[in-house]
This record gives structure tokens, sequence and C-alpha cells, in this order.
């Protein structure tokens, strides 16, 4: 299993490097996360710099997963500002290096997140995904309900539209109950 932690924001050129490589990975196996193959080292460092600097402003928190002493995966939460928003986060970027795949690192993030952000007051949880993604079943196996889909939200790299499925995830409350799709 991983070790996850969260991402400590004085990072290293290394832990930079690492970030990118995953994000690489991930991107040149098709993931839809906001970039195009094939994603330049130098372009992957900046958006890990700029995600960074998000993270040492409390606007996301972002954890990494290790294992054999190097970064094999991440996952952030973007945080509500808003004051009716207080209690909710965005899941962004889960994101695990294709040689460590199917070892248990996407779960490992995942929960340390949920225990984090509930620990922080943050109970319900909304996250984006490409419909039709190998992540959907790793959403549903985890308790994240399908709220719907929007037709056209991501284009492929030639420009062909796809459709974009939007989860939740209600964690336990304060008495320790867990509410779930009210479908």
């Amino acid at each position: 299993m991983p070790t996850v932690t969260r991402l400590h924001p004085q990072c290293t050129d290394r832990t930079f490097d690492e970030l990118a490589d995953v994000l690489q990975s991930c991107v040149h196996d098709g993931a839809s996360v906001g970039f195009f193959a094939p994603l330049g080292h130098e372009h992957a460092i900046q958006y890990w710099q700029e995600a960074v600097r998000e993270a040492v402003h409390g606007k996301r928190w972002i954890w990494v997963a290790h294992s054999g002493g190097r970064i094999v995966g991440s996952v952030q939460l973007a945080i509500s500002e808003r004051a009716n928003g207080r209690h909710r986060a965005e899941v962004q970027k889960l994101l695990v290096h294709l040689a460590f795949r199917r070892q248990g690192v996407a779960s490992a993030l995942l929960k340390a997140l949920e225990a984090e952000a509930l620990a922080s007051g943050r109970e319900l949880l909304v996250l984006d995904t490409r419909t039709g993604d190998r992540a959907e079943s790793l959403y549903r196996r985890l308790g994240y309900c399908e709220a719907g889909l929007i037709p056209g939200y991501t284009k492929t790299p030639v420009g062909e539209p796809r459709s974009t499925s939007i989860y939740y995830k209600q964690l336990a409350s304060q008495t320790g109950h867990s509410s779930q799709s009210q479908r």
C-alpha cells in the first residue's frame, strides 16, 4: 500500500519533477484532466507550481501517494471560500501514474482526502469525470453518487465533444450518519 500525505507547500525540484511525471503519465494515457498529449515536462511543472501556490493560500489541498520512495499519485481538493459553501469542496485531478494503477493508490488517496475533509467540516464532496472513463467505477465503489451529466462539456484533441458526469458524496455527519443519494 502507498503512503499518503498532504503535500508540504515547500516543494523541492524533485517533488515538482515527480508530480510532473505523474501528470504526464496520466495525460499520455488519455486522461481528461485539462491537458492534451503530448504534455511537455516544463508545462506540467508550471501547472504544479500554480497548484502549490493555491495550496499556500488555502484555496487547494493536495495529497500525494508515495511508493518505492517516489510520488506515484495525487489528488486535490478545491476549497469553497463562500460563506454558504464552507461545508463542501470539489475533488479534482485524481492522478495515478500508469505503472502504479490497480494497486489501491487511487482509493488510498480518496480515503485520506475524505477523512481530512470531514475533519475540517467539509461534509459534501463533488467531482466531475469524463463519462465512460474507468474512474467512474472507482467513484461508485467508494460511495459517490451520480448526479447527472453535461453533454459536450469537454473535447478530445481533435475537437469531438464528450460528456462529463457529475458525482457527489455526502460524508458522515457529526452524528455519525452518512446520507447517500436521495434518488
